[in-house]
């Protein structure tokens, strides 16, 4: 672990002196995340908040300082986040519970279907409102209709008392995210 976090740095200081910055203010998140399954019903929201710090790093160390496309891309990545992990928190809801720790699933239950259109659909939003406020081309939407379909399938497919059905779904959050990357390449590289 200590070879990856130097790994970390060592990329992180040949950015430009902004996105170093931004890159350390993201620690006190990094440090307390752990903790939140113990402090808050909401650990997938202090997830949410630093594992997609990311896109604001990453817009930063292209264009040395922060514009609303990328932080209305944080926002739907902090949505899109609600749902996955909460996705994932179902899995362990019954161990949770029997050694008193949080999460969003526990504190949803039966309700979780309704959360994650809600979280889904305003993620796929916002990630529309970012395309555009980037001036992405034409072809970034079709595609990210379909990253909706792929969220739409996990929602209505999901069975949240079954651990296997929850982790098919979680992981297929890896074909939502390509099918994001596509629509945001093939809108700046497209007509």
């Amino acid at each position: 672990m200590a070879l990856q976090l130097l790994v970390g740095l060592v990329v992180l200081l040949s950015f430009n002196r902004f996105t170093v910055l931004l890159g350390l203010a993201s620690m006190p998140l990094v440090i307390a995340y752990p903790f939140m399954k113990r402090i808050t019903w909401w650990p997938q929201a202090f997830l949410g908040l630093t594992f997609n710090w990311g896109a604001l790093v990453g817009w930063s160390a292209v264009t040395a300082d922060l514009a609303p496309p990328a932080l209305v891309l944080y926002a739907a990545g902090f949505l899109w986040t609600l749902g996955y992990d909460t996705i994932y928190a179902h899995q362990d809801k019954v161990d949770d519970a029997l050694i008193g720790v949080k999460s969003s699933a526990r504190l949803l239950g039966s309700a979780t279907p309704r959360w994650l259109w809600r979280f889904y659909m305003a993620a796929l939003a916002l990630i529309g409102v970012a395309g555009w406020l980037a001036d992405m081309g034409p072809i970034f939407y079709p595609i990210l209709a379909l990253a909706g379909v792929q969220l739409a399938w996990q929602v209505r497919t999901l069975d949240f008392d079954d651990p296997v059905s929850c982790l098919v779904r979680f992981r297929s959050n890896r074909e939502f995210g390509v099918l994001v990357f596509l629509a945001l390449l093939a809108g700046k590289v497209g007509p």
